[in-house]
């Protein structure tokens, strides 16, 4: 692959014990500072099971400084309190809402304000999130709060009108009615005539609004579409709203949206605990959540205000504390920013070290996939051996140049353990690369180490 012009960085090793290093098994530029890519994301892993343990869980808060009177009337506004739950859910919502009314909360007599004082709104730094501050047709450019609900996606069901030639209906998958405009252009057609239809989010001066162009067959199944909100924090208001709402508690004044943290008066009335984070960890790496991951790392900076440089800042200070690691730039947790940089010998070095702390390694390695059981189809390569004797993290960008990264921890016919790195890079100007180019050859190479020991 060097011939055709791509950069690659790549280590195996034996795992020791007691500390020491183990036998190198193979390296090419070990060395070698090049994108990690989603590899970023065993770095944000490792920095917050350190900082917090596997069991902690984030809390979203309704509270008020208002008095509540014997009616049942808050006399004031309702604020939701953001935690920076990365995971925080429709459901979570709805859970909120219920538990205000068994407080005896039936009506509030000013404001929903959702405060995302930790940080929100994020300043942009990848080409995707800030395009998509104004429209977008994906789900992976989720902006980033930390009041943010449901990855940052408005989702709704795309299903075939009554009869051929009405509009298809669209319906919330988050609420009774719907909380965000529709532009409707989806004609139902013919059962067996095809469906094919394109879903863009744009912000208006009204909001968010899902624009639906094309045609459903009148057989089709019901689809849900998911597209990155505008501002997360109103999402959030607007789904928690509708759901205060058919929870019988009436909200006198709207909705807003606040960098302020609640005032110092004000009481808890109501709150939900995320997930434990070994949890939430599954999802970050196994399904590379970029939401995720960038809310997570955000949460790792002590201030308010938080912003991505300084929650790469807080990755790179947790390095720095891992001996012979060597360089490494850490501009976002989730690795959609090319500028990230580690070599080989630096990833397995965190693996290494992850794999000596006891408590923290189950947790850590249980977040990586098996290639023969994992969530990803096409890491599924290479012999029955490869497959089930290897856990790893995989990185992909195709933008400005093609990045291939794979990490993780391989076991050996005697029962060691050991780590490898492979990190590939191309420029602007460097062909086409796929994943077949670099797992089929880390798999015939893996599978003789693990054969050999």
């Amino acid at each position: 692959m060097t011939e055709r012009g791509f950069r690659i960085s790549a280590e195996a090793r034996l795992l020791g014990d007691g500390g020491r290093s183990g036998e190198a098994l193979g390296a090419i530029e070990p060395e070698l500072q090049l994108s990690p890519a989603s590899v970023s994301k065993a770095y944000l892993a490792a920095a917050a099971l350190d900082r917090w343990g596997p069991q902690h869980r984030f809390t979203t808060k309704l509270v008020s400084a208002a008095e509540l009177d014997g009616n049942g009337v808050l006399r004031g506004d309702l604020i939701l309190d953001g935690g920076g739950d990365p995971a925080l859910a429709s459901e979570d919502l709805w859970r909120l809402a219920q538990r205000l009314h068994q407080a005896g909360v039936r009506e509030i007599e000013g404001r929903l304000v959702v405060s995302q004082w930790r940080f929100g709104p994020v300043e942009c730094i990848t080409t995707d999130r800030c395009e998509a501050q104004s429209r977008t047709a994906n789900s992976y450019s989720a902006l980033l709060s930390s009041a943010g609900v449901n990855h940052g996606n408005w989702c709704v069901n795309v299903a075939p009108g009554a009869a051929i030639g009405e509009p298809a209906r669209i319906t919330s998958c988050d609420s009774q009615s719907l909380i965000l405009g529709i532009d409707n252009q989806v004609e139902t057609r013919a059962a067996g005539s095809g469906t094919e239809f394109s879903a863009e989010r744009v912000t208006r001066e009204e909001g968010d609004v899902m624009l639906l162009r094309g045609h459903i067959a009148r057989d089709a199944a019901p689809r849900d579409v998911y597209r990155a909100s505008g501002d997360p924090a109103r999402q959030t208001a607007r789904t928690l709203l509708a759901m205060l709402e058919q929870a019988g508690i009436a909200v006198g004044q709207g909705y807003a949206t606040s960098i302020e943290a609640p005032p110092a008066s004000a009481r808890n009335l109501a709150q939900v605990e995320g997930k434990p984070l070994q949890e939430l960890l599954l999802q970050v790496m196994n399904y590379s959540n970029n939401f995720m991951a960038d809310v997570l790392a955000l949460n790792l900076v002590d201030t308010p205000r938080a912003s991505l440089l300084q929650a790469g800042e807080a990755i790179q200070d947790y390095v720095a504390g891992l001996p012979d690691h060597g360089p490494v730039v850490m501009l976002s947790g989730s690795g959609l920013t090319t500028e990230n940089r580690t070599s080989a010998r630096g990833a397995n070095v965190l693996l290494e070290s992850m794999f000596h702390r006891s408590s923290l390694f189950p947790s850590f390695v249980a977040s990586f996939q098996s290639p023969s059981n994992g969530v990803a189809r096409f890491i599924r390569r290479g012999s029955p051996l490869f497959q089930d004797h290897i856990m790893l993290k995989t990185g992909t960008l195709n933008q400005p140049y093609a990045v291939r990264a794979v990490s993780g921890y391989f076991r050996t016919r005697s029962g060691r353990w050991g780590v490898f790195t492979v990190l590939v890079n191309g420029t602007a100007s460097t062909p086409w690369l796929n994943w077949a180019q670099v797992l089929d050859p880390l798999a015939q190479d893996l599978e003789r180490m693990i054969e050999a020991h």
